[in-house]
């Protein structure tokens, strides 16, 4: 009988193991040998010298780390509530099996499929106060053009909405396919007790996709946090920083100085930091849940 047992054990491993090799060789392992390289001294061409918590000490006194980590979260913030809520909004708007809806889905997916340099270039003639759209509208108009991307008050924000309608596409159909699991006969007895619009959104469907909310949620934060294209190509990090990114500031350290161990200890500090955002969201959830 055990041994009867052992085969479709050995034989689900064996569908398993490839997978398994490759999330140890991709992920795994690289996250063990970057823990292995912020305890030293090191540059990209393989200097190596054992500093043990310097970089960590260096990095947590550093006021241009500072200073990123207050505009990632501050993108982070910027983002992540009104993308959600727009796309949720959206994926209501276009939960219909209509042609039209069909249409306006594939509209808002294709920016998803774009690449950063694209959306970036697509921006910066938006945005560019030399000849850009709103600046030739702004001058159409009698005012002065807006330096959005040279202004320490505006870089940011003009960042965020950049990476909204960017990665707008995704949440919308993630919302799409929560809402299509939801039982129609549900919405037909809401019906009959003559329920309002918004009691049978806020009674059915918020309690029926919150789960998928909170895959949105948190699939946002640990990619706004890890935000780099946009503020490399758009900002170059400027102006004086004022939209450096915590990811923007690694690769500077990193290729720029060539730090590379103290690079690898701000890539870890930020793990830790999207690792602990992540459980502290799911934690939230499901303990309302559980209340519940």
């Amino acid at each position: 009988m055990s041994g009867g047992r052992a085969r479709p054990q050995l034989a689900g491993f064996a569908f398993v193991a490839p997978f398994l090799f490759l999330y140890a060789t991709v992920l795994i392992w690289p996250l063990l040998l970057g823990i292995g390289i912020s305890f030293h001294r090191a540059d990209p061409f393989g200097a190596r010298e054992w500093v043990g918590l310097q970089n960590y000490a260096l990095v947590l006194a550093d006021p241009v780390f500072h200073q990123s980590l207050l505009n990632t979260i501050l993108l982070a913030l910027m983002i992540v509530p009104p993308l959600t809520l727009l796309a949720l909004a959206l994926a209501l708007a276009l939960n219909r099996a209509t042609r039209g809806a069909a249409i306006f889905r594939g509209i808002f997916f294709s920016s998803s499929v774009l690449s950063v340099t694209i959306v970036t270039l697509i921006w910066r003639f938006i945005l560019t106060p030399d000849a850009g759209l709103v600046a030739e509208i702004t001058r159409a108009a009698g005012g002065e053009p807006i330096p959005f991307l040279s202004d320490p008050n505006l870089a940011l924000p003009s960042l965020a909405v950049a990476t909204i309608w960017w990665s707008l596409g995704f949440p919308i159909m993630l919302f799409l396919a929560g809402l299509q699991q939801v039982p129609a006969d549900i919405y037909e007895a809401a019906a009959l007790d003559k329920a309002s619009r918004w009691t049978t959104f806020r009674r059915i469907t918020l309690p029926s996709i919150r789960r998928t909310m909170l895959l949105v949620v948190m699939l946002q934060t640990a990619a706004q946090l890890q935000l780099f294209g946009q503020a490399q190509l758009l900002t170059a990090g400027g102006p004086s920083g004022a939209s450096r990114t915590i990811v923007l500031y690694i690769f500077e350290a990193a290729f720029g100085r060539w730090e590379l161990g103290y690079a690898v200890a701000i890539a870890e500090i930020l793990f830790l930091m999207i690792l602990s955002v992540t459980l502290l969201q799911y934690w939230l959830v499901t303990r309302q849940e559980t209340e519940r």
